[in-house]
């Protein structure tokens, strides 16, 4: 029996992206399906190829990051590079691109110019601040929209400094905006016989826009949500606390029926059937009693104790999982989240599996990143180059 199609089989994309926002929007492409062609300059080609842990050489994220995709590198200031660009935009259905506002204008590339050459292309456009507005020619990294979009400012202790995300966070919701943006987009070409778009995201505003109720508590009360650890003020209880043996344990029983419970299993009768308590706001009322009393019951038993109790009283309840703790999680191997793939060498690896779950048409990894320009003879020869007229360009520098 076939294997099913992929959901995006069919569609071409091209990647003028590097290191984070648009390589990631456009690895989710690559995962379900489409023809992802990610353009890379000649000289050392995406930054992230050297990134982080290093096996021989080459970045391990970017095996992850550039799976599915194919290498081509284009000198995009050289005549014949934008001309290969624009032969492979004209029958492309997505770009993806990362660059700071103006750079593809002043190539010749800018969105007249390649709406005008294929009128059904989507162009995704990823960039610290958006094509336009005061900022839009300022350099924005991700860590400037996490700054500028809110997160930062919330994420930490009240006592000290704002503190980072453990990973990229503002450019990977990014990436995901972008995409969804482009599904929207290509859903308006097929369905509502529309032409192509941009969707434009700023770093900023993709962060921005996951910050829950802060404006509307601004706006009406003036009120401005302020860093509180691992507690969130207003929905008690909800933190973090720590067993006798060292290890941290997330417990969320802010739901009336699931606190009550929650404190009937560690036998403070008195708590669960307080009068007081039995909502919300009236716990969080009296939040530092409360955390007080779950320090000490998670600090007098070891991590196990502590999360069998929970799981029997149905209290919603994990472990704050490392990189080690995954790779042996029941949980994850059922759901298949390690991928078993090989280095270019032949060694193996564990990379991650696949988001969403597709039950019809899922997604896959059918390669790691590949070699600086490794599908360069295959994607020209695709565009009618011949043998000898990509050794003329390589000669020339225009690949």
């Amino acid at each position: 029996m076939n294997a099913p199609a992929k959901p995006l089989a069919g569609l071409k994309v091209v990647e003028l992206g590097t290191l984070i926002a648009g390589p990631f929007a456009s690895r989710l492409c690559a995962e379900f399906g489409a023809d992802v062609i990610k353009i890379e300059s000649p000289d050392g080609g995406d930054p992230l190829r050297k990134w982080r842990k290093l096996y021989e050489g080459t970045s391990l994220w970017w095996f992850v990051q550039a799976r599915n995709k194919k290498s081509l590198t284009l000198n995009l200031k050289h005549h014949d590079g934008q001309e290969i660009l624009k032969k492979l935009l004209a029958e492309a259905d997505i770009l993806i691109e990362n660059f700071r506002p103006g750079v593809l204008e002043k190539l010749g590339l800018g969105w007249d110019v390649l709406h005008a050459l294929n009128p059904k292309l989507v162009m995704v456009r990823l960039s610290g601040f958006g094509q336009s507005g005061p900022y839009k020619d300022q350099p924005g990294f991700g860590a400037v929209g996490e700054s500028m979009g809110g997160l930062r400012y919330i994420t930490g202790f009240e006592d000290r400094p704002p503190v980072r995300t453990g990973i990229s966070i503002g450019d990977s919701i990014a990436a995901l905006w972008g995409v969804i943006g482009a599904l929207m987009a290509l859903r308006h070409r097929e369905v509502n016989g529309g032409q192509g778009q941009v969707v434009d995201v700023a770093l900023y505003e993709a962060v921005f826009a996951m910050m829950e109720s802060m404006v509307p508590e601004f706006d009406v009360f003036g009120f401005i949500r302020e860093r509180t650890g691992n507690i969130m003020p207003g929905i008690t209880p909800s933190s973090i606390h720590t067993s006798v043996d060292g290890k941290h344990v997330q417990i969320g029983a802010n739901g009336d029926a699931i606190f009550k419970r929650f404190m009937q299993a560690i036998g403070r009768d008195d708590l669960a059937n307080d009068p007081q308590l039995a909502d919300n706001a009236g716990r969080d009322a009296r939040r530092d009693e409360l955390y007080g009393v779950i320090d000490r019951w998670a600090g007098s038993l070891p991590l196990e104790e502590v999360l069998t109790i929970l799981n029997r009283a149905e209290v919603p309840a994990s472990r704050i999982f490392s990189a080690e703790d995954m790779f042996s999680d029941p949980q994850f191997l059922a759901r298949e989240m390690f991928l078993s793939a090989k280095l270019p060498d032949g060694k193996p690896f564990k990379m991650p599996g696949i988001v969403p779950k597709l039950s019809e048409t899922p997604g896959s990894a059918e390669w790691v990143g590949p070699e600086l320009g490794e599908h360069n003879a295959e994607v020209l020869a695709g565009l009618g180059y011949s043998t000898e007229q990509v050794a003329a360009l390589k000669a020339d520098g225009a690949i």
